[in-house]
């Protein structure tokens, strides 16, 4: 059979990998629902003309065409949606009157972009979205829920802290407005690419712009450099000497959103007036999140507030808020650094050994006992020497061995591979050390850093 290559962009974890990613997956959804988020799973295809209309992101959308399929045939207006937030604001457009407001939805699937394949950066990947939708308006309370329950979702996971950035764009359009700079959403793409391009190729882009100045120049890059840990940014910008009402509004909603985050830790979420978000349909607050130590990394997580993209044809507004989580370029660094594992590499917490085949049915009757009671079990291939099959559950990373009774008149016996520690053991009752009893996500210390408390 020809050498198979890897796939640029495609990432195929091993089965320890993907463990990790599951166990990952399903904390996000707990966490979710404890939150009163309801699961959600749309199509992967949408129409073109819905993916081209939400975004500069043409150069990016992956089109969907049957190989024989002829010109006239429906399917070639079809693509590959590159995020969850435009399939979802369709679906509530499309579903509105079956729904209840506020609605409240996560969302974890894969999404499709073109783009070059880079580290943290692929074709294929998971995202986890969490989004609310208002009918006709969503109190920004939910603006504040946002950050919150990111928070509570990523502190728990055993990775390095993120650090979440928050903006409005209320406050650099109104900040643009009050500059009479007469493509605001041009100079907003610009400045979105400050941590890119740096501060003079920004400079030299904003004065190029059509009508551009020096004055607006520098004040838009003086206004990129404020940030803070608290609402303080306000002061900050008002020493720039910029008026605007659509500025004060902005002021108003991101000073909300800082002053209620009092119980997360310092620092760790951060008013910064340089992040605009790229995508051209959010009207308010955004969010981006990088990974602690790995900042160059880029974004991890991100999102913000959007007025108009879920309303559709419909004159009913339909706002909302939400942020998207990069579950794959969060793990393909922590695979890459080796700091992000499991406690063992299989779901298997006992190997039920084999006596012979003619006592078969009594080892299944115990692997099918600690099922029962939520205890992954399996069962030895062969009855060969025990010396063979605690070989195998310890190439297996499986912690315990269970011996049935080579006679009734005996017990039964389990052993800890790991200590060599053996006793008596009854599979209607026998349970294993809490931390040996599921997969649990375990960060493993750099070389350089020791244990982790």
């Amino acid at each position: 059979m020809k050498k198979m290559s890897p796939l640029s962009g495609f990432p195929e974890w091993s089965p320890e990998e993907r463990l990790v990613e599951t166990r990952v997956i399903e904390h996000l959804q707990r966490t979710f629902e404890l939150f009163g988020f309801t699961p959600l799973e749309t199509r992967s295809v949408e129409p073109l003309e819905v993916l081209l209309e939400k975004g500069e992101v043409d150069k990016e959308i992956y089109v969907l065409r049957r190989l024989q399929a002829g010109e006239a045939e429906a399917d070639k207006n079809l693509a590959l949606h590159f995020d969850l937030t435009v399939p979802f604001a369709r679906y509530v457009a499309q579903n509105r009157g079956q729904l209840s407001f506020p609605f409240k939805r996560y969302q974890i699937q894969k999404a499709w972009r073109g783009e070059r394949p880079q580290d943290g950066r692929f074709r294929e990947f998971y995202q986890a979205d969490f989004d609310v939708i208002g009918e006709n308006e969503l109190p920004i309370s939910y603006d504040l829920e946002m950050p919150l329950l990111l928070h509570e979702i990523l502190d728990q996971l055993p990775i390095p802290p993120v650090t979440l950035l928050i903006n409005n764009r209320k406050v650099l359009e109104g900040f643009c407005r009050g500059l009479r700079i007469d493509d605001g959403a041009l100079a907003i793409r610009i400045l979105d690419k400050l941590d890119k391009i740096g501060e003079d190729a920004v400079r030299k882009q904003l004065m190029g712009m059509e009508g551009g100045t020096t004055r607006q120049a520098e004040k838009l890059l003086a206004l990129a450099q404020i940030r803070t840990p608290d609402a303080s940014f306000a002061d900050e910008i008002r020493k720039l000497e910029v008026d605007h009402e659509l500025l004060e509004k902005g002021i108003e909603e991101l000073s909300f959103v800082m002053n209620g985050l009092a119980g997360v830790p310092k620092g760790r979420v951060l008013a910064d007036l340089h992040i605009a978000r790229g995508l051209d349909y959010y009207t308010g607050t955004v969010y981006e999140g990088v990974l602690t130590g790995h900042e160059g990394l880029g974004a991890v997580c991100s999102g913000g507030r959007y007025d108009d993209l879920a309303s559709g044809s419909s004159s009913l507004k339909l706002p909302g808020v939400g942020i998207s989580i990069g579950i794959t370029r969060i793990l393909s660094r922590l695979f890459k650094k080796k700091s992000l594992s499991t406690n063992r590499p299989t779901p298997v917490c006992v190997l039920v050994a084999l006596v012979d085949e003619a006592s078969r049915p009594l080892s299944l009757e115990v692997a099918s006992r600690l099922r029962a009671r939520g205890i992954a079990a399996d069962l030895a291939p062969r009855p060969v020497k025990y010396g063979k099959q605690i070989q195998l559950a310890q190439r297996r990373g499986i912690p315990f061995v269970w011996f049935p009774p080579a006679d009734p008149s005996s017990s039964h016996e389990v052993r800890d591979i790991r200590s060599g520690v053996q006793g008596p053991a009854d599979a209607s009752l026998w349970e294993p050390p809490p931390e040996d009893r599921n997969v649990r996500l375990v960060r493993l210390p750099r070389p350089d850093e020791g244990p982790i408390d």
